[in-house]
């Protein structure tokens, strides 16, 4: 199948690597210039990466109109609020269409008591957008999505058993890998080790003490990843979408230092506590 090629554009991006200590530009100002150069196809394809902070948005603004928003994502505040109110009232003008996944969400929030202690709504949602971003027709893009998605469900489930947490209520998505988590809760491997080629990889760095380097070998195992996956990727937009991702990636750590890193664990920690409920005891 033709792709499109990105030759000057590519050509002229600077390089940096995972130890880069400064960023060539913001990834809102890379977006910025992508979105000038990438045709209607590939947009839409890269919208994909960027609904995160979509994602991130909407729970925000359905809680509260005014919250403060990320500015990376695909919409912006007023096309969100005004999706959530025309959902809302059906006589309103609908105005610049979101994904399914968006809109569903937002009807069954509108449809059920939004403060309901039964539902996790920012698992619900991070559940149907990990599932959106697999179904990618893309093989780098659909790949980039089910490694998070694994990633994430296994790291989950390795710290809600040690904290004593219900490993079944942590695992979003639906691909494989989720359900076979869901399935072997109580094994000690979670039925993974034959099933996911990086399962001691990740178990192994799960182990590390240190939350900051933890974090670090994290994100280098997906840098790697993504190194990997793009060697025959010279101009096209598999090539962009992975530049996208590695800065995405370097962005969080020249922002983010050891004692940022303890923070944001024990706040993972301290949310995780509110929203599990632990099991009662006999």
């Amino acid at each position: 199948m033709f792709k499109n090629q990105y030759y000057y554009f590519v050509a002229g991006l600077p390089d940096f690597s995972f130890d880069s200590t400064k960023l060539p530009f913001i990834v809102a100002e890379f977006k910025e210039m992508l979105y000038d150069e990438l045709k209607p196809d590939d947009r839409k394809l890269i919208d994909k990466y960027f609904l995160e902070a979509d994602k991130e948005n909407l729970l925000k603004l359905l809680a509260n109109k005014d919250a403060d928003i990320r500015d990376t994502g695909v919409y912006t505040r007023e096309e969100l609020l005004n999706s959530i109110a025309s959902i809302k009232d059906s006589s309103l003008d609908k105005p610049k269409s979101l994904p399914n996944i968006f809109e569903n969400f937002i009807k069954q929030w509108l449809k059920e008591d939004a403060e309901s202690e039964n539902m996790n709504w920012e698992n619900l949602l991070t559940s149907l957008y990990m599932d959106y971003g697999i179904e990618a027709q893309n093989s780098l893009v659909s790949q980039w999505f089910t490694l998070n998605l694994n990633i994430g469900n296994l790291l989950a489930a390795i710290y809600s058993r040690k904290y004593g947490f219900d490993v079944k209520q942590v695992v979003v998505g639906n691909n494989h890998i989720a359900k076979t988590i869901r399935s072997n809760a109580n094994l000690r491997d979670f039925g993974l080790e034959q099933e996911l080629a990086y399962y001691d990889t990740i178990l192994r760095i799960s182990e590390d003490e240190d939350i900051y380097e933890r974090e670090r070998k994290i994100d280098k195992f997906r840098w790697d990843w993504l190194e990997e996956n793009t060697v025959f990727d010279y101009f096209n937009v598999e090539y962009l979408f992975a530049y996208l991702c590695k800065l995405q990636i370097l962005e969080r750590w020249v922002k983010l230092n050891a004692e940022e890193g303890e923070r944001v664990f024990r706040e993972l920690i301290a949310n995780m506590k509110k929203e599990v409920k632990l099991p009662e005891e006999e």
